[in-house]
């Protein structure tokens, strides 16, 4: 997936749209992501002993990761994700407008041969 936790997006869709925040929680099994302040949903709780007070809690819901577009560190644009690979065989995520390497993916494991 090319959106990852601690991400900057700005989301397309819904009532949130235009919104820029931060990624919370990415679900690739259901290609999801939840992000701070978007699609806050009121979920009401009855009285027990973990919560006494019962009424309403407010938690954030996971949207598609369809509706959200990265934004770049670097130029500060919604842009879409690419890889590239290095030489050395290092996988990076790369800002398809700027071209900027936004992080490292993936290392190359380095093996043994006897």
């Amino acid at each position: 997936m090319r959106i990852n936790r601690n991400d900057q997006v700005l989301v397309l869709i819904g009532r949130n749209n235009g919104k820029k925040s931060r990624v919370v929680s990415v679900d690739r099994e259901e290609a999801k992501v939840t992000v701070e302040g978007v699609n806050v949903v009121h979920k009401h709780v009855r009285r027990s002993r973990r919560n006494p007070q019962g009424g309403r809690l407010s938690m954030e819901m996971p949207i598609s990761v369809s509706n959200v577009k990265l934004i770049c560190p670097f130029c500060s644009q919604p842009t879409r994700v690419g890889f590239r690979f290095d030489k050395d065989g290092t996988k990076y995520r790369v800002c398809k407008k700027c071209k900027a390497d936004i992080n490292i993916v993936s290392r190359v494991k380095k093996t043994i041969i006897k």
